[in-house]
Parts: C-alpha cells; sequence; structure tokens
C-alpha cells in the first residue's frame, strides 16, 4: 500500500511565502513608523529607525519587489523616497561636520559608514578592471554625486591617482558643500569637479568621458531611470563603460531595482551584475556603450582600466564565492 506524501517542494515553497509575507509586513511597520517622523534629520529617534529598516532589509531575503501588490508597491516607493530624504541629511549633517576641520579629508571615518564606500568603491574598481581591462580612464563622470561625494573621492584617492572627476548634482548646495570637503587638498582640488546640473540636460560632454557612474537615488522610480539611461547611451561614447548601482531582495525597499534589460535597451551591453552581501548593500551592474557595428573597435573612446590590486582581486574573488554558495543554495 502506498503511503501518500506531501511534495516538499510545495512545503518549501508555502514556507518561503510566509516568511516574505512576514518580512514585507515588518518593513510595512518601520516604513509607517518612519513616515510619522516630525523631521528625517539625524537624531536618535531617526537613527534607530533607520538602522532597523537596513538590518531588516540586509540578510539574503527571495522577495522579489516586482512581484509586490499594488498596496506593498506603494508603500516601497514611498519608503524609498523617505531612505533618499533621510540620506540627503545624513549625509549634509556629514559634510558640514567634516568643513569645520582644517583639512576635512582627514576626518572622514567620523561618517557613520564611510566603511561601506570604501568597500563598494573597492568592488567597482574590482569589477570595472576585470571585465573593461586595460589603462586607467582619463575621464569619469558621478551622476548623483551628493553633498558628501564619498564614492569620487574614495575612487581619487585609493584607485584612480591620475584620473580626473566630474561629479553631477541637481542641487545647489549640495555642491557647495561638496567643494568645500577638497579645498585644502590641492591635488583633488585640482582632479574633481561639481556641475549644478540634471544629467538630462547634459549632452555633448558626455562623449569624454571614460567611466560614468550612475548613483543608486537618480531617477527613483523605474520609468525614470529608463529615460536617464536612454539619455547617457545616446550621448556616451562607444566603448564607454557604465557603472550601475541597484539594488536585490529585500534591499530594493531602501533603493530602487534596475532591470539589466533597461540598461541593454539603453544601447549598452551588460559586461556583469553583482549582488554582494554583507554591508555593501547596492548591486552593482557593470555595461558598456554598444560600438557601431562595422566600426573599429581599436578606435573606439570607452573604459579603461588597470588590472586591480591584489586585494582588490581577493575581495572580488570572496564575492564570486560568496554568490556562487547563495546560487546553490536555491531550489532549481
Amino acid at each position: 500500500m502506498e503511503m501518500e506524501m506531501e511534495p516538499e517542494p510545495v512545503a518549501a515553497m508555502v514556507d518561503v511565502d510566509e516568511e516574505a509575507h512576514q518580512l514585507v509586513q515588518k518593513i510595512t511597520g518601520l516604513a509607517a513608523a518612519i513616515a510619522k517622523l516630525h523631521s528625517l534629520s539625524p537624531s536618535p529617534e531617526v537613527n534607530a529607525l533607520f538602522t532597523e529598516l537596513v538590518l531588516t532589509c540586509i540578510p539574503p531575503s527571495r522577495v522579489d519587489v516586482d512581484e509586490l501588490g499594488p498596496e506593498a508597491q506603494d508603500m516601497r516607493a514611498r519608503l524609498i523616497r523617505l531612505c533618499a530624504d533621510a540620506e540627503g541629511k545624513l549625509e549634509a549633517h556629514y559634510s558640514d561636520l567634516l568643513a569645520a576641520h582644517d583639512n576635512p579629508l582627514d576626518h572622514l571615518s567620523l561618517f557613520p559608514y564611510f566603511n561601506n564606500y570604501i568597500k563598494l568603491s573597492q568592488l567597482e574598481y574590482g569589477l570595472l578592471a576585470r571585465h573593461v581591462p586595460g589603462p586607467p580612464p582619463s575621464r569619469v563622470a558621478f551622476v548623483g554625486s551628493g553633498p558628501l561625494p564619498l564614492s569620487s573621492l574614495v575612487l581619487a584617492a585609493r584607485h584612480l591617482p591620475a584620473t580626473s572627476f566630474d561629479n553631477y548634482d541637481i542641487c545647489v548646495e549640495a555642491n557647495e558643500r561638496a567643494r568645500r570637503l577638497v579645498r585644502a587638498d590641492d591635488d583633488l582640488a585640482t582632479r574633481m569637479a561639481f556641475h549644478t546640473s540634471d544629467v538630462a540636460l547634459v549632452t555633448r560632454e558626455l562623449g569624454a568621458y571614460d567611466v560614468v557612474f550612475l548613483a543608486a537615488l537618480v531617477g527613483m522610480a523605474a520609468e525614470e531611470k529608463a529615460r536617464v539611461v536612454e539619455h547617457l547611451g545616446r550621448h556616451m561614447a562607444p566603448g564607454a563603460a557604465l557603472v550601475v548601482r541597484s539594488a536585490h531582495g529585500a534591499r530594493g525597499f531602501l533603493y530602487p531595482v534596475v532591470d539589466p534589460e533597461e540598461i541593454r535597451r539603453g544601447g549598452f551591453d551588460v559586461l556583469a551584475v553583482h549582488h554582494p552581501e554583507g554591508e555593501v548593500i547596492n548591486s552593482v551592474i557593470i555595461a558598456r556603450k554598444s560600438v557601431a557595428e562595422g566600426a573599429d573597435a581599436h578606435h573606439a573612446h570607452g573604459a579603461v582600466m588597470s588590472r586591480p590590486c591584489m586585494c582588490c582581486e581577493v575581495e572580488a574573488r570572496a564575492h564570486q564565492k560568496m554568490e556562487e554558495m547563495a546560487m546553490e543554495k536555491l531550489p532549481s
């Protein structure tokens, strides 16, 4: 007599669905508490709520934010904008704090998430060097640099010591704050420029960059991000590299998720999509502006990178191993 057994995959899916439901419910509660705050400027209450939110979203999760219902999608969109506002206020606060020192760059570690930026910049540099090899880029653009442009500062100081950086932000005050941070460093003050401009209005200049970084919060809605990518694809030079910050799993409640297909539709070849674990929250997409068919690839202007240092290679291999282990745990 055969015994009836409940298929394990079905039970596993029920567990996964329940886990995802509980996670979304917890995030919904945190989003409601954050929305009730009188101010998003740094304070013990604000810091505690956002710390709990980040710690809730960081662990690996099978939550697919694209599959959320309309109510949860609306909550997520509002939460991302609250996170963006809070992040802007946090960066402005610490930018002012750093600017009060004679040499602000000597005190960057005062920013509570400085190590995260070191790891993210190291990861991005390592991915670029692996997928777009060659001599270091001469000119880099960072779109959405903000009042505390730590990514540009770390890349310029630690990884690309001869590269010029053009930072773009639509906020005049953000750029004024950013300029104060490099005033005492003759090298970075010379190599880093800050432009107040909407990237949608930047055209001819984009063709001069070897690499363009697109910050996670530029174009928070999917259609906005797609328009930005399309604009970059229209004006960047063939062969130039694009680094796009995205999010994966529950981290999609903190930052917008970028579909690699949107990058391809914008005129780019997607070379790598990396979902890190741990302190580095943002996913990283490495792409390259397509070279017109029949064009001489040897004469295409484009992103070129030296091989990464040994620490970058070790970091990249560690991230790749973690990613492979995570994939092995997923049901086939």
